[in-house]
């Protein structure tokens, strides 16, 4: 049903229809039939050369730089995916989230300046900043209330100290335990959601380098095949990580798709099976029928698999995002959300509201356009830079 292609070889698949591999890139032709699908097997570290576009190189650049050890020093300072490397983790987050910090922090910062004592007033200004601020208005009420419990129980009168308790109480609202990253030590199948223009593609490739750099075995599975170019986009990303891909081209049947990257996952003894799928919110029913498609195969074909349901969200949207979310959970089982865009935008707080009125883990976030940019949430860390003044 389909075959094995290295990059360096430009090959015909006698078999009614043809493929084209070149050096740069994998094209599938637009007569191949719908229920066909092609696997692509890439190894960027052996293939990248002198003489490959300046997108594909930039990129091998890049996921050197993934694996350079700290105290190496080849590489020159005015690189600015090194620059941005060496500000290290925390310090990405903290320039990720400035506008976020100037938007909420600054304000809250101000009500406490503002106040000598602590009042119905200064709750007031609290929750309108923090409602305007995409936390939305039950996940602020919640917290305030635990602000007037915990102030009345220890006798808190200086409002420096409410701050604390504010952060405390912001932290404890997006805690999703301990255990919401072990399908990263299991056999997994994730199938990745997400409406158009959310960056899903983009992100789903940025996970299969930074897991294909930890010496895991990834395989994508190129199953939005509604939107035009999706697959095209997800095999560029497949190359530059240099991770297998089974595609087929525009209209095809997504389940044939997940069928064969299961049986090829399956036989390479991938760690991982990533999955792109169409995020079409205009009809739920259509949406719905399609995703139990999806699950009953993955259920037969391999059952034993750890399952997770990604949704992307774009955090500049604000409470778009929120409302996507909670429309999707009424047709899937989601359990892990990823915020993309989050540097972009002064409506961080969306991420609270995400995890505190839906009780769905954020498991992954971005503050920059880089592989590295696209981090593992932690809810600490995350209200820590936040709450840290730029540098």
């Amino acid at each position: 049903m389909f075959k094995f292609f290295k990059k360096d070889k430009t090959e015909e698949v006698v078999n009614e229809e043809s493929v084209e591999v070149t050096n740069d890139s994998v094209e599938t032709s637009e007569t191949i039939d719908n229920d066909d699908s092609v696997e692509v097997e890439s190894n960027l570290s052996e293939e990248v050369s002198d003489n490959e576009d300046s997108k594909e190189t930039a990129f091998a650049e890049e996921s050197e730089e993934i694996s350079i050890n700290n105290t190496e020093e080849s590489v020159s300072e005015d690189n600015n995916d090194t620059t941005k490397e060496n500000k290290g983790f925390f310090k990405r987050l903290v320039a990720g989230l400035s506008k976020t910090r100037n938007s909420i922090v600054n304000s809250i910062d101000s009500v406490f300046s503002a106040f000598s004592s602590i009042d119905e007033d200064l709750y007031e200004e609290l929750e309108e900043i923090l409602i305007t601020s995409d936390i939305g208005v039950k996940t602020t009420m919640e917290i305030l209330d635990n602000l007037r419990d915990e102030v009345k129980e220890k006798h808190i009168k200086e409002p420096s100290e409410l701050r604390e308790l504010l952060i405390q109480n912001l932290t404890n609202a997006m805690n999703i335990g301990e255990n919401e990253y072990d399908f990263e030590n299991k056999k997994s199948i994730i199938l990745v959601i997400g409406v158009n223009g959310v960056g899903k593609t983009t992100t789903i490739g940025k996970l299969a380098g930074q897991y294909k750099s930890q010496g895991k075995k990834v395989v994508l599975a190129a199953a939005d095949t509604f939107r035009a170019a999706a697959s095209e986009q997800l095999v560029t990303w497949a190359n530059r990580a240099g991770v297998d891909i089974v595609a087929s081209n525009e209209g095809a049947d997504p389940g044939s798709v997940i069928f064969d990257a299961i049986a090829s996952g399956k036989s390479k003894d991938a760690d991982l099976i990533i999955c792109d799928t169409a995020g079409r919110l205009h009809n739920k029913k259509n949406l719905m029928e399609e995703l139990k498609k999806l699950d009953r195969i993955i259920s037969k074909e391999y059952g034993d698999a750890h399952r997770e349901n990604f949704i992307v969200l774009d955090a500049t949207t604000g409470q778009n995002a929120l409302e996507q979310a909670k429309q999707f959970k009424e047709v899937a089982e989601i359990t892990g959300v990823i915020l993309t865009k989050m540097d972009g935008t002064a409506k961080g707080g969306i991420a609270i509201a995400i995890q505190s009125e839906l009780g769905i883990p954020v498991k992954f976030i971005g503050v920059g356009e880089s592989i590295e940019d696209l981090q593992k949430f932690d809810s600490e860390k995350f209200i820590q830079a936040l709450f840290t003044k730029d540098e």
